[in-house]
């Protein structure tokens, strides 16, 4: 993934939320909707996500110290792993929260215009935002389905804002059912209702930004693909004949690391097998150009010695 694209997608996501936010908590003070105080909430946490999102890729980008040789890419799965944990503590259970205490005490939805026109204002926004983030996903997705895409993508930012983005979508249409149902009946229990729902939406959310995040953090491999294409750009059927185990690993979305013990012949010299490891790094690099770190140790392969299949 781009880091351009991730940002423009954060950019927007953060502009609309900052707006619609405003919007919600003046919607109500004027109403004492508490559908649209845990919106307010929910889109106030998403936008301090937005800027953890910004934060862990300006911090990514520091160059490695001796202290952390491998540099600081990983930065980004941190903050992304942090949007998880606000989204559960400070939206979702903010709504759950909120929701119970208007089930129990309900009053009656005043200047009912507030809440109904922010709402239509923020579905309007959110809109603009979620076609933002489809738009630049769509541009690194490929043919992988959106569920895979999420699941398999190694850059955080996408795959957050477009679960904010349609978890605020979702928790809009909520909060209007729950204000609308609550206006028709008289009921401001409806409104509580519409607001406990909005709370298990961030909380179903934030548990599976938190998932896939701690996956990343714990260090992926590369992808069937570009293992293939390493495999591809080791052999030269040469001096490299083939590969006795390969271990692939995610220092950061856009750096990789690739360890392999490759067999040579028996009777190549020290001088062959250095300048052939060489043209190999050579040709991973430019078969995958993420691969920054690699390292290759020479062997001579034998029968008994087969390993595991390359990941």
């Amino acid at each position: 993934m781009s880091a351009s694209g991730g940002t423009k997608a954060i950019v927007a996501a953060l502009a609309a939320n900052l707006a619609i936010a405003v919007a919600k908590f003046v919607a109500f003070l004027f109403s004492g909707s508490s559908s649209m105080l845990a919106e307010s909430v929910h889109s106030l946490a998403d936008s301090g996500n937005q800027g953890l999102l910004l934060v862990g890729g300006k911090k990514a980008q520091r160059e490695a110290t001796p202290q952390h040789p491998f540099g600081y890419g990983r930065e980004r799965y941190i903050y992304a792993f942090l949007v998880s944990i606000v989204l559960f503590s400070v939206g979702g259970m903010f709504a759950i929260y909120e929701g119970y205490e208007k089930i129990k005490h309900p009053h009656e939805i005043e200047a009912w215009y507030w809440p109904v026109g922010v709402l239509v204002f923020a579905i309007i926004a959110e809109t603009f935002s979620f076609r933002t983030a489809i738009k630049e996903s769509n541009q690194v997705r490929g043919t992988l389905s959106w569920k895979e895409f999420v699941r398999r993508a190694k850059a955080p930012e996408l795959p957050v804002v477009l679960l904010e983005d349609l978890g605020a979508l979702v928790g809009l249409v909520l909060a209007l059912v729950g204000v609308s149902l609550a206006l028709a009946t008289g009921n401001g229990v409806w409104d509580g209702i519409g607001t406990l729902c909005i709370g298990v939406l961030l909380i179903v959310i934030a548990i599976v930004l938190a998932a896939e995040t701690k996956s990343l953090l714990l260090g992926e491999s590369a992808g069937v693909d570009e293992v293939k294409k390493i495999e591809a750009a080791l052999v030269d059927n040469d001096t490299v004949t083939g590969i006795i185990h390969m271990r692939t690993l995610h220092l950061g979305p856009e750096e990789l690391l690739v360890a392999a013990k490759i067999s040579v012949q028996h009777d190549d010299t020290a001088g062959e097998v250095a300048a052939a490891i060489d043209a190999a790094e050579e040709r991973i690099r430019a078969a995958v150009p993420i691969a920054r770190v690699i390292y290759l140790e020479p062997d001579i392969y034998r029968e008994s010695g087969r390993t595991t299949p390359a990941t």
